[in-house]
């Protein structure tokens, strides 16, 4: 009966071991965004914008979600892979919406959502193409950005334009992929900010 209940007890010990060992190896993931909006040393001012209304960014399914994609462009550069423990708050798209709208607000300038229905203001409609970090050398990647932003008045097309950045990462894993998407992201979005105060002095 002794040696029964040792045996048992030895059993038990097995399994919560093994237990505490599958819960230790579900890490949470370390979540990663654009960081605060900080003034960008060496640059001009951006340009304070009139009133434009930003409709929901869209994107491909593959960049629909908060995986950390990259790509080993050495090896495949057909294959997108994703960071196991590492994700983005939120989407891409919405990232950089989100960082639009703190950069326009930050210059002076008034970002709108589509759903507020503001009348007679422009619509800016973004489609994310790329969000990624691309590796040309297993210790060198890029930060790699593009989408086309169109602008409406009602329903008719102002201008279109496609838009890209890249920039290199300080290191070669998600951190560093995270620091430069946020700067390519930040290069991206002045361009893109420049362009609507250009439209808007046209009269377009």
């Amino acid at each position: 009966m002794e040696k029964l209940i040792r045996f048992h007890f030895i059993l038990l010990a097995a399994c919560a071991i093994a237990l505490l060992g599958g819960c230790a190896s579900r890490v949470a993931p370390t979540i990663y965004d654009f960081g605060p909006v900080r003034a960008e040393e060496g640059n001009a001012p951006l340009p304070a914008l009139r009133p434009v209304s930003i409709a929901e960014p869209v994107a491909p399914t593959w960049l629909d979600n908060t995986f950390m994609l990259y790509r080993l462009s050495y090896a495949n550069d057909q294959q997108p892979h994703a960071y196991a423990q590492s994700r983005w708050s939120m989407a891409p798209a919405a990232l950089l919406v989100q960082r639009l709208k703190s950069r326009i607000a930050q210059a002076g300038g008034a970002a709108l959502s589509a759903s507020d229905g503001a009348a007679n203001v422009p619509l800016l409609r973004i489609e994310l193409e790329n969000f990624m970090q691309d590796f040309t050398v297993p210790a060198h990647s890029l930060a790699q950005i593009s989408l086309r932003a169109s602008l409406f008045n009602g329903r008719t097309l102002v201008a279109q334009k496609t838009f890209a950045a890249q920039t290199p990462a300080p290191s070669a894993d998600a951190s560093g992929g995270a620091r430069a998407l946020a700067a390519a992201s930040d290069m991206l979005i002045r361009d893109m900010v420049n362009w609507l105060a250009m439209l808007q002095t046209a009269g377009k």
